[in-house]
């Protein structure tokens, strides 16, 4: 392994065009982080850097000048993601038609009239391909914030909760709202006339409320008892646990409960929010249902987040701007829906007034961005001098270097040292049989020991964990076996008994 890692060391290849630079003080870090170090902005950038668990390693390799077509490549799919994901899904929705799919595929037609087959592709196809597409959204917008080349996994999240936000809104709020497939949406906003869209919208949203009541108790109640039983994760555990854990470390792996996943968790939050503010002037009726569902979402995930999520990384709040901005979002559809519904009451006098909500609407966000933003971007100079001054003062002989030497180590070379320190520790896997006869062998070399020595095992046998002892006095090496988990009986885990071997040297 010491070779292994020399080998990557001296490699050019394996060097990457990103370093991270420690500080024995917050306010050097600050002034080097929110600078311009070089008069050539094209040399090298500053920036702070992620705590150490919020590295995406993977990205940091990316060239500078590549990031930019990497997004700008991305945008493009996002929109085509956001205005056409309905296509796939409706094709093989129309297998349901089934007239349809035997003149397309005459051959299949004695296949398509077999009562199993008819029954599956009008009842249970066009609801399993809606059901799967959406299950995949999520990961598939991970995947392409990962193309874009950012370096921190809030990053990552940040952007796949945004991409996400802008699907749920065109697809679940204008598209339930408004008849039609996402792609006849678009063509009709880009034939009529802008002051006919609040109009159009207006018309449109007072008739879907008994649908959002529906979605809210389907979707919202349901998704947040789903989040309390994880039910989900149960089932990939026991699966995992059946098929893929050997080992003690395996299961705890298994058992790992992961981050709260933000990027899929806060979109449907935000849309929540959103039918509240649009309906609570249309249709007031539907306010009882969010504030059920809010209710209850925040009992649940105060408890998820306590209780059962690991924190994953720590982001200093970065996700708080994206949720502002999403709420003043919300507050301009409000207005604009208002404005579209008055018109239709043909209330042409006070319609007019209303312009004035989205105007105070968005100077209180510009307000907001430009006093209270700059506070969740950079690090104030003053509270880093004094949480620099007050820790000189109470702690005066601190040893950062200790602290901060291994904090960004890559973690290919983590798991070097982590192999190395495991060299002397073996973990081996033995069957039900084999024990059985470990076991017996051990029953007749001890009824020949001395009555103390078998009295003694006999009190050990009586515990639920067993330890053998054996010593050499010719030899400077003691070898203890530790039985790692209890006998296995019928009821137990599936996965078998192991030994861990500890060889302990004596100087």
């Amino acid at each position: 392994m010491t070779s292994e890692r020399q080998k990557i060391l001296n490699d050019p290849k394996a060097v990457m065009p990103v370093s991270f630079v420690t500080f024995d003080s917050r306010w050097g870090a600050a002034v080097c982080a929110q600078t311009q170090q070089s008069k050539n902005p094209t040399q090298w950038l500053t920036d702070w850097a992620p705590e150490p668990r919020d590295v995406y390693w993977q990205n940091l390799a990316i060239p500078f000048f590549s990031l930019s077509i990497r997004r700008f490549l991305m945008s493009v799919a996002v929109f085509a993601l956001v205005f056409f994901y309905m296509i796939p899904i409706a094709f093989v929705q129309s297998l349901a038609n089934l007239e349809g799919l035997e003149k397309v595929a005459p051959f299949l037609k004695p296949v398509i009239e077999a009562h199993v087959v008819k029954s599956f592709l009008q009842g249970f196809l066009p609801g399993l391909a809606l059901k799967i597409f959406l299950y995949i959204l999520p990961t598939v917008l991970l995947i392409m914030s990962k193309v874009e080349g950012y370096v921190s996994l809030s990053s990552l999240e940040r952007r796949t909760a945004s991409k996400y936000y802008y699907f749920m809104l065109v697809n679940v709020f204008l598209g339930s709202i408004i008849a039609g497939t996402a792609f006849e949406q678009l063509y009709s906003f880009l034939h009529q006339p802008p002051t006919q869209i609040p109009r159009t919208i207006g018309v449109a949203i007072p008739m879907k409320a008994t649908f959002f009541m529906t979605y809210v108790m389907v979707d919202g109640w349901a998704g947040i008892a789903n989040e309390i039983l994880r039910v989900k994760a149960l089932v990939i555990y026991h699966l995992k646990n059946m098929f893929i854990v050997k080992t003690e470390r395996d299961r705890d792996r298994a058992m790992d409960p992961g981050s709260i996943g933000l990027g899929e968790n806060l979109p449907s939050l935000q849309l929540y929010f959103l039918l509240g503010l649009v309906y609570a002037v249309v249709t007031p009726l539907l306010l009882p249902f969010i504030i059920v569902f809010f209710a209850f979402a925040f009992l649940v995930y105060r408890h998820q987040i306590i209780n059962v999520y690991n924190q994953e990384y720590e982001s200093a709040a970065a996700f708080w701007p994206q949720v502002h901005s999403r709420i003043i979002a919300s507050l301009l559809i409000s207005h604009v829906t208002l404005f579209g519904l008055m018109s239709t009451k043909e209330a042409a006098y006070s319609t007019p007034l209303l312009i004035f909500l989205p105007l105070l609407t968005i100077w209180f966000h510009k307000y907001c961005k430009s006093r209270f933003e700059p506070a969740f971007r950079k690090y104030p100079l003053e509270e880093a001098m004094a949480k620099d001054t007050m820790e000189h003062a109470s702690e005066p002989n601190l040893n950062l270097e200790s602290f901060l030497a291994n904090a960004y180590l890559h973690p290919i070379f983590r798991l070097f040292e982590e192999a190395g320190k495991e060299e002397e520790t073996v973990e081996v896997r033995i069957d039900k049989a084999e024990k059985q006869q470990h076991r017996h062998e051990e029953d007749e070399a001890h009824a020949r020991s001395s009555s103390q020595y078998r009295e003694e095992e006999t009190h050990f046998r009586s515990t639920h964990e067993t330890h053998y002892h054996h010593e050499e006095s010719h030899v400077s090496r003691s070898t203890q076996y530790h039985e790692g988990i209890h006998v296995r009986s019928d009821t137990d885990s599936p996965s078998p008994p192991h030994f861990v071997y500890h060889y302990d040297i004596q100087q």
